[in-house]
C-alpha cells in the first residue's frame, strides 16, 4: 500500500487516527490502514509512549478519572491506623 507522506508524518508525530483524518480530510480507517502499512502500533499505545519522557511505565501528567491518585501501601496503612484510632476515641 502506498502511504501518503502527510499522513505518515503525522502518524510519526504521535497524532491519533481521528486527529490525522480531520487534518488531512480523509476517513480514520484510511489512517489506520496507513499505520498498519508502516507497521506502527495503534494510536493509543503510540501516544502513551510519546507521553513518557523515559520509558518507565509511568505517564507524565497522569490523573485517574476519579481525580484522586492511588495510594501506596504505606499510605493506606497509615490512613487505616488513623481511622481506627479515631473510631476508638469516639467509642470511649
Amino acid at each position: 500500500m502506498k502511504v501518503r507522506a502527510d499522513i505518515a508524518a503525522l502518524i510519526r508525530q504521535g497524532h491519533t487516527n481521528t486527529s490525522i483524518a480531520h487534518r488531512v480530510g480523509c476517513h480514520p480507517t484510511t489512517v489506520a490502514r496507513a499505520r498498519r502499512a508502516l507497521r506502527l502500533p495503534p494510536a493509543d499505545l503510540l501516544g502513551r509512549l510519546y507521553m513518557e519522557a523515559v520509558p518507565t511505565g509511568r505517564v507524565k501528567e497522569y490523573r485517574p478519572p476519579s481525580g484522586r491518585m492511588p495510594l501506596s501501601a504505606a499510605q493506606q496503612r497509615a490512613n487505616r491506623e488513623r481511622l481506627m484510632a479515631a473510631l476508638r476515641e469516639d467509642a470511649a
